[in-house]
């Protein structure tokens, strides 16, 4: 007769899968579905590779894309250098203000944000287009590079930063060749975050997005407003392909930055 701890382990075992399953199959039928010879997603008729290569012909999907790449590009070093000063601020400063003004574009909901960073513009009688959604991804992804760095910080040994002060080290010596090289881990990960965060933004996007600006997630609204068709299962494969490869980078160069700081 089986345990009480087995039975446990057992249940375990099942919500865990379960769960993973509720997570992972709608994702998975997403992909396979990409191949389907048939413009209906109600059954699988067979095997082709036709979607994909009408996505490559595909003018208005490659230039939506290539908005998405240059805003998420562009949010990414900006949101990682503001991020990554704020991070510090607040792990050296503890200042009560400077988390609130921080974290709170993270915390609210995003269809708040959107909202009020499009009456911000309007306000400004700014011109919607590449460059306000821009800076509204800015805007939310300081939070998330702030974090990742603040938790680095956290598990930084200050006493090194202070022997370079005794050294005779200015404050910007001491962060430039002790604090950013331990960081930089931190750093790297909150760039990937950034990027990833913006690639696929949909509704801060679509409230500060002008008439003529079009990126990949609302080029994919507009197209499954109509139908759900391989050809948009086709396109958030690639997109997911990119957000797993970003992923597996920021693996596996955070652990060789970390180890290449310690041999320093």
């Amino acid at each position: 007769m089986p345990s009480a701890q087995s039975r446990r382990s057992t249940w375990l075992w099942a919500a865990a899968i379960a769960g993973y399953a509720f997570l992972y199959l709608p994702l998975v039928i997403v992909v396979v579905y990409s191949f389907n010879d048939s413009r209906l997603n109600a059954e699988w008729v067979g095997f082709t590779l036709d979607w994909y290569r009408k996505l490559a012909q595909n003018s208005e999907m490659q230039s939506a894309a290539a908005n998405s790449l240059i805003i998420g590009f562009v949010t990414s070093l900006v949101s990682t250098a503001l991020g990554t000063m704020a991070g510090v601020a607040m792990h050296r400063y503890r200042l009560r203000l400077l988390p609130i003004l921080v974290l709170t574009p993270i915390a609210i909901p995003e269809i708040l944000m959107g909202v009020s960073l499009l009456i911000f513009f309007v306000l400004l009688n700014f011109t919607l287009g590449l460059v306000s959604v821009t800076l509204a991804h800015i805007a939310f992804c300081i939070g998330f590079v702030a974090i990742v760095v603040r938790s680095r910080l956290a598990g930084m040994d200050e006493s090194l930063t202070e022997a370079a002060r005794d050294c005779g080290a200015s404050p910007w010596q001491s962060f430039r060749f002790v604090t950013l090289p331990l960081i930089m881990p931190g750093v790297v990960a909150g760039a990937l975050m950034a990027f990833t965060l913006s690639i696929d933004d949909f509704v801060i996007t679509f409230f500060t997005a002008g008439a003529g600006t079009v990126t990949l997630p609302l080029q994919i609204y507009s197209m499954i407003k109509i139908a759900v068709t391989p050809e948009v299962n086709a396109v958030s494969t690639l997109l997911m392909l990119l957000t797993l490869f970003l992923i597996v980078v920021a693996t596996k160069l955070s652990p060789s930055l970390l180890r290449s700081n310690e041999e320093s």
